[in-house]
């Protein structure tokens, strides 16, 4: 078994809690820390929704995001931050709705909706399980350059390689985190940032001569929209496995069905991606033919 090991760490876990550690200011905006830097220079789609979920918590008194949804139409700058502008649309005993917007200079970066609940006991109970997966320490640690977050590959599934031998069009991650604020809200948050990590790599690997290496520079990828549901509160501390599967690749686009799962199998949320993967002469001959 061998380890990823990468030259240049992107930060620490407290980097990335400052990220989703949002905050009102003055217009009643909820704003995070900028973090600049990277090939790309734009903020992750996943990081919005965190940002998001962060904020329908602490608005709402720490009701629990159950389910959030946001489309993604156009990049932010990483530059600087993106303000969250958090709306009520309905509130009642058990549960609120809230409209949320990702803006910068004038333009909406990201748009959803949030479903948050007060909860209440079980009265039934049931869920897929992963249990037979097996534990962490049979999977490939790999490293993305944050110092705290662990990752570990499941069949070691993962790599840029374009020459790389394909396989089904699944990649199951685990990942735990170290000294993350005993915070509800960033913990949930914490879970949906990695939500936009993998999935397009899940769908490129049934793919001969198809790899993330290509990425940016003859494909042109990008998350679109990102629909999460949290089943219940979660402990980023401890180890989570995320399985990503990529049930449909066509027409320029991909979709994916996820889930996340304790180390005991229990389920703890679901999410889906829809994910944009064209070759750059595919988008040219669009704007030719709108005349952008």
């Amino acid at each position: 078994m061998t380890e990823n090991t990468r030259k240049d760490p992107w930060g620490t876990t407290a980097d990335l809690v400052s990220l989703v550690d949002v905050q009102p200011d003055e217009s009643g905006a909820w704003v995070g820390q900028a973090r600049p830097g990277g090939h790309r220079g734009i903020v992750e789609g996943s990081q919005l929704l965190a940002q998001a979920i962060v904020a329908g918590m602490r608005l709402t008194g720490g009701r629990r995001v159950v389910h959030a949804s946001l489309a993604l139409p156009r990049p932010a700058d990483n530059a600087e931050p993106v303000p969250i502008l958090v709306e009520e649309i309905a509130g009642g005993r058990s549960f609120s709705t809230l409209g949320i917007r990702a803006v910068q200079h004038g333009r909406t970066c990201a748009a959803g909706t949030m479903l948050l609940d007060a909860t209440a006991a079980d009265l039934i109970r049931h869920s897929e399980d992963a249990a037979e997966l097996g534990g962490p320490e049979a999977a490939t640690p790999y490293d993305m350059a944050v110092t705290g977050r662990e990752l570990r590959i499941v069949d070691n599934a993962y790599t840029f390689d374009p020459a790389a031998p394909v396989g089904p069009p699944r990649l199951d991650v685990w990942l735990r985190m170290q000294d993350i604020p005993d915070d509800r809200a960033l913990h949930a948050g914490l879970l949906a940032h990695f939500t936009g990590h993998m999935s397009i790599a899940a769908a490129l690997r049934p793919h001969a001569g198809i790899g993330q290496a290509q990425a940016h520079v003859s494909i042109s990828t990008a998350i679109n929209a990102i629909t999460i549901s949290l089943h219940d509160d979660v402990d980023v501390g401890e180890w989570l496995l995320y399985r990503h599967l990529s049930t449909f690749a066509g027409n320029g686009m991909t979709h994916s069905e996820c889930r996340v799962h304790r180390q005991d199998g229990r389920l703890v949320a679901s999410f889906t991606v829809e994910a944009m993967v064209r070759a750059f002469i595919d988008l040219a001959l669009a704007d030719a033919r709108t005349g952008l």
